[in-house]
């Protein structure tokens, strides 16, 4: 997938994680139902073993992509000090097919199936090239906090 530098969002703008729990780069495209990130796999990751990013990896990848369709509300304005909590509240299904190494570029996508109120299913994928490395249906909830 190429991208013009331009069309990047910045990903700090929509999920509340930082390092090293951070685990997507860019945001290659964002709209109500749908996103796209890259993530660069690199081998301080904390979920690096033996030169590959593993399955938890993915799936914190996979959610933290998911989560940015339901938390650009929350981040609309990037100059406020916006504090969410999120998690996984189910995991309806899921299929990991392969594990990318260090230096492997990864393209998560997510698409909104449904939401009620702050809980949303979406259905998401993620690739390295053209090779399909898990695909997943789960469930999240992002509140934000008050102060």
């Amino acid at each position: 997938m190429e991208t013009r530098e331009e069309n990047i969002i910045n990903i700090h703008n929509f999920l509340p994680h930082r390092e090293p729990m951070l685990m997507a780069d860019y945001i290659l495209e964002l709209t109500k139902e749908k996103v796209v990130t890259s993530f660069e796999i690199k081998e301080d990751n904390i979920f690096v073993h033996n030169n590959e990013l593993a399955e938890a990896g993915l799936i914190e990848n996979l959610a933290q992509t998911c989560s940015s369709i339901l938390g650009q509300s929350f981040f609309e304005n990037p100059e406020a000090d916006t504090k969410v909590i999120g998690f996984i509240t189910n995991i309806k299904k899921i299929e990991i097919f392969g594990l990318p190494k260090v230096k492997d570029k990864i393209i998560s996508k997510a698409s909104l199936i449904s939401q009620f109120e702050n809980i949303c299913h979406i259905f998401c994928e993620t690739f390295n090239n053209d090779e399909l490395l898990i695909r997943a249906e789960i469930n999240l909830f992002i509140q934000e906090v008050k102060s």
